[in-house]
């Protein structure tokens, strides 16, 4: 009896550690136990059928990177769970960076891979944040397939619905499991019917819960009609019985949705239902793998990662449903623009061909995540960047895991790997033949939303500074990086005011560099309204050679259509002004514009014309004609009815239906000029024109106003006239700045 006492657990776990992962399972007459459920050695497989690179995604606060964190216990790959916000500072293993583990969430992906059942599993645990959504872009261009987490409280949000778009992007099949069932208020139910509606998911359970919120039990199989319980300390005894008779009626009910399901999209189970045919479990696993891998149907798993429930069987829905690597159609494309095919083979009788999707700055040099998708790489090998044609050597080779990583010597079609010492940019493709012109379907980035003026707080941090923004945008293409000559302020854009916010910490952190951050300067310019003339003398003597120049003309507006425009017309007859200085005086006129007089921007939308002059056969120069023309600009500007001109963008604003009224007060607010709309499956798209100064904060003020849903892109259109009010707050401030207000005196 003390030897069953101590054999009754199902998996006693042993030496659990990176180098040598054993399990062992134990069977008891007192838990009787399917071997659906058994777990397997980490093994090195050469056959590619039993490999799966899947990707976990969802909403912010799902609990992915938890679901995330119990799938690597399991699968003994870690030796203890932690939590995610590290309150043992410890925090999650998927969370290494010391960034996520005080805020809570994930902010770059992570690659690890775990074993079960014989069956070697790649995973990539993404952010939820709409602000990283590239990191979710990336992983899912190089993944085979997804788990899309939902709450079982929240259900489908904001960022789902990115996920969602960006998987129909790249055809990724997925299968969803509904987390969090221990939760106040959880309702799977719900949750399955916003799949269906707000989604279009033709999706059905796979699982029934057993209680929810506190009363959670566990989940029962509605295909194999058996009831799985979480057991032990850690949830690692899986103990099968009976339905609970209480729900055996709802089990029939839910089990026979699934089939209709199923025969709306199956030819083979849609037969057997006309046929009035009763499919067996077999049937209907085979059914649900067919629809995932054509993405008709989406199976919904469930349980609660927080509370160790319904993992395991979620593991085992993985190697049943989502596809390996020779299930899935990837292509390049040749010089000739023609789609050749991959072939997933793990040998070396085909060319080795690879995508970088993702750098990182590691500790021994720029990392390089990389998804092999033909033939095979080994370490000390030459590889060929097909863009650029250069050559690098493969000095090292990794697997991730986390933060950590595991020196290999070689990898096949199918893996997941990084490299050291590689330089290339996101999305290149690699090879071993170095006349091989080829090229892997490229990934979508998106645009940036806002942006902002950055600068080291110290003159003495500078290079520190660079090095940061060198990395920074190297390692992430929608964070981006330029210098505006006319406000002489760098401007970094990304996509939300906590992207800049993390990378400005960074900074801190990481380059011990603090930085300033504020809103960017408007590129506002001035012009005239009227024809204005002018008549200038430069005139200069001190002893010797002197300076001498005169110019006569006339300075006119151009159409709004050419606002950012200068012309300068040369109309002089005779030799008062000889036609070598001409030239110069163009270019003192160019120069003068460089700084106008109202708020010392650029002056465009005029023409300049240069009637006449004068010269002195000894004094004049091309200086003394070019410091003429800005004297002459400078007169004529004082002297005209000056005005600024703003950008105004094309803006395009996507929300669902129910915001639409929140967003166009948002966008009357801020003085923008409706052009027009459209819509469709329940979302509508908005068209209007907006001042570029009147748009910052826009990006947080349209996510808090739909709830997170709504998105926005904006372009140039022109240039325009400011509101009177807006001019004279503008010149306002630039004479305060620059200290041109004289201060009034105070009345006694």
């Amino acid at each position: 009896m003390g030897l069953m006492r101590i054999l009754s657990p199902r998996f006693a776990y042993l030496g659990r550690n990176v180098a040598q992962l054993r399990q062992c399972q134990w069977q008891c007459s007192a838990f009787p136990v399917s071997a659906r459920y058994s777990t397997a050695t980490l093994v090195s497989n050469d056959d590619v059928r039993k490999i799966r690179n899947i990707g976990i995604s969802a909403h912010i606060d799902s609990g992915k990177t938890t679901l995330t964190e119990r799938l690597l216990f399991y699968t003994g790959r870690i030796k203890e769970m932690h939590e995610v916000k590290g309150k043992d500072n410890v925090g999650a293993t998927m969370d290494s960076m010391e960034l996520e583990r005080q805020r809570g969430i994930t902010i770059q992906s992570a690659a690890t891979y775990i074993s079960w059942k014989d069956n070697n599993i790649n995973i990539i645990d993404t952010p939820g944040h709409v602000d990283f959504t590239v990191e979710v872009e990336r992983a899912l261009r190089v993944l085979d397939g997804a788990v899309l987490v939902l709450c079982s409280v929240g259900g489908v949000q904001s960022q789902t619905l990115t996920v969602n778009r960006q998987m129909k992007r790249y055809a990724v099949p997925c299968i969803a499991f509904i987390n969090k069932l221990d939760r106040m208020k959880a309702n799977p139910h719900k949750v399955l019917g916003q799949l269906q509606s707000k989604m279009n998911h033709n999706a059905a359970f796979l699982q029934l819960p057993i209680g929810l919120e506190a009363d959670t039990k566990g989940v029962v199989d509605l295909i194999h009609r058996r009831a799985l319980y979480n057991e032990g300390n850690a949830g690692e005894v899986i103990r099968e019985g009976e339905v609970p008779e209480d729900m055996q009626a709802e089990v029939e009910e839910y089990r026979q949705k699934l089939i209709e399901s199923l025969s709306n999209v199956d030819d083979k189970l849609g037969e057997m239902f006309l046929e009035e045919k009763e499919p067996n479990e077999q049937q209907i696993k085979e059914a649900v793998r067919r629809c995932v891998l054509k993405r008709t149907f989406t199976p919904v798993m469930m349980g609660t990662a927080l509370k160790n429930k319904g993992m395991q069987p979620l593991l085992d829905a993985v190697l049943d449903y989502l596809p390996n690597p020779t299930q899935v159609n990837n292509y390049a494309f040749n010089d000739k623009d023609e789609k050749v095919q991959m072939s997933p083979v793990r040998d070396n009788s085909e060319k080795f061909v690879s995508l970088a999707f993702k750098l990182e700055a590691g500790r021994f040099g720029q990392l390089t995540y990389m998804r092999i998708y033909q033939g095979c790489l080994q370490k000390g090998q030459y590889i060929y960047n097909t863009r650029t044609t250069k050559r690098v050597k493969v000095s090292r080779l990794v697997r991730m895991h986390a933060d950590t990583m595991v020196d290999v010597s070689e990898v096949y079609a199918g893996d997941i790997c990084a490299l050291f010492g590689v330089e290339c940019a996101s999305g290149d493709t690699f090879t071993t033949e170095p006349k091989t012109k080829i090229s892997m379907e490229p990934m979508h980035v998106p645009d940036p939303v806002i942006s902002l003026a950055i600068k080291p707080e110290k003159k003495t941090d500078l290079d520190n500074f660079s090095k940061a923004i060198n990395r920074f945008t190297r390692e992430d293409p929608t964070f981006t990086v330029y210098f505006d000559d006319e406000s002489k302020e760098t401007i970094v854009s990304g996509m939300g005011e906590l992207h800049l916010e993390i990378y400005a910490q960074r900074m801190r952190n990481e380059y011990n560099c603090p930085v300033i951050t504020g809103k960017p300067k408007v590129a506002f310019r001035e012009t005239i309204t009227d024809d204005v003339d002018f008549e200038y003398l430069h005139k200069k003597q001190s002893g010797g050679s002197g300076q001498f120049g005169k110019v006569i003309g006339t300075i006119e507006p151009l159409s709004p259509e050419q606002y950012t425009k200068f012309e300068f017309s040369d109309e002089t007859v005779g030799t008062n002004i000889p036609k070598q200085f001409v030239p110069a005086i163009e270019k003192g006129f160019i120069e003068a514009t460089e700084k106008g007089p109202l708020i010392g921007q650029k002056i465009t939308g005029i023409r300049v014309r240069l009637f006449d002059g004068q010269h002195h056969m000894v004094d004049s120069s091309e200086l003394s004609f070019r410091l003429a023309a800005m004297g002459a600009l400078r007169q004529a500007m004082g002297n005209s009815n000056n005005q600024i001109l703003e950008p105004i963008m094309d803006v395009e604003v996507n929300a669902p239906n129910e915001f639409q009224g929140a967003v166009l007060a948002g966008i009357n607010k801020r003085t923008g000029v409706i052009l027009g709309s459209d819509g469709g499956e329940g979302y509508f798209t908005l068209y209007c024109e907006v001042p570029l100064n009147d748009m910052f904060g826009y990006s947080t003020e349209l996510r808090s106003c739909t709830q997170g849903k709504g998105e926005y892109s904006m372009d140039f259109s022109r240039y325009q006239p400011t509101r009177p009010a807006v001019q004279e707050v503008l010149v306002q401030a630039y004479q305060t700045e620059n200290g041109l207000v004289k201060t009034a005196k105070r009345s006694r």
